[in-house]
């Protein structure tokens, strides 16, 4: 069932399966007997609850692979759940900061400071290459090519990928490697520690960000993956290509990197009505 899922994405799927369990219990209803009925019903009991279609479909994609899993135990005959589709999900434009909001955000950490040019360098780094918090919080010492100015990078389901880093990001992590991870006390191989020279997680990590982001006066809705929308934005607005981009972060599917073209065609849009002659928002400002 894990299919290389990561430890947070296994204990969410664990949650729901047991929540689906216990409301069987509660019905004096048997694993056995379950149909596509009794999972509608489950689906529309979530929905009372106020879940949103986001929530329905990971609910969805977990009993799926509790059911599977089932089946080859043959504790059920087929997957229940076979024929059921999934929840209908909004398509969501991703937040994306202004390149003088990444470089305000960039700048907030005090450099001076053992904490602060770690946190700075995550920052690059997440920047740089456009990295999910999960997979920075991933980076072992050997997944860094100081020569070749690359990173080994653990995505999704344990898929490895090589992204490049610009010289300024390699600058920055060069010098903590060098001269500010030992500081930290460092009791395993991750790239970033916490002050017990331990791995960060990524809560913590998020932490950080939020905090910086505060202190840059960043406006935009900040998320964890901020840096990493702003990234692939970014490099298509200076011409990348979209399948580079694609590689790049990781993406199995290239319709999930085509939703950076609809942040740009918002943003132009926005350029358009400000700036056109004949445009009458312009003529309200």
């Amino acid at each position: 069932m894990a299919r290389g899922l990561s430890e947070h994405s296994i204990a969410a799927y664990s949650t729901d399966i047991v929540g689906f369990l216990i409301f069987l219990n509660d019905h004096g209803a048997a694993l056995e007997a379950t149909t596509d009925e009794t999972v509608l019903l489950y689906l529309m009991h979530l929905r009372s609850r106020g879940l949103a279609s986001r929530s329905l479909a990971r609910h969805l994609s977990a009993l799926r692979g509790f059911f599977a899993f089932a089946a080859d135990e043959s504790w059920l005959s087929a997957s229940p759940a076979a024929l059921i589709e999934n929840p209908k999900l909004p398509r969501l434009l991703p937040d994306v900061l202004s390149r003088e909001e990444v470089t305000r955000l960039l700048d907030a950490p005090d450099t001076a400071t053992p904490l602060g040019y770690r946190d700075r360098t995550m920052l690059e780094l997440l920047y740089a290459a456009g990295l999910r918090v999960s997979e920075l919080v991933g980076l072992t010492l050997a997944d860094f090519d100081a020569q070749a100015g690359l990173l080994r990078v653990f995505g999704k389901g344990s898929k490895e990928r090589v992204t490049p880093i610009h010289s300024l990001a390699m600058e920055f992590l060069s010098t903590y490697l060098s001269s500010i991870r030992g500081a930290f006390g460092p009791k395993d191989q991750h790239v970033f520690l916490n002050r017990s020279g331990k791995g960060l997680t990524r809560q913590a990590v998020w932490k950080g960000i939020k905090r910086y982001a505060l202190a840059a006066q960043v406006s935009t809705r900040i998320s964890p993956h901020s840096l990493r929308h702003s990234f692939a934005t970014h490099l298509l607005d200076g011409g990348a290509d979209l399948r580079t981009v694609q590689m790049l972060l990781g993406h199995a599917d290239i319709s999930a990197t085509e939703i950076y073209t609809h942040v740009q065609a918002g943003r132009l849009l926005a350029v358009h009505r400000a700036h056109h002659p004949r445009s009458r928002d312009r003529d309200k400002s």
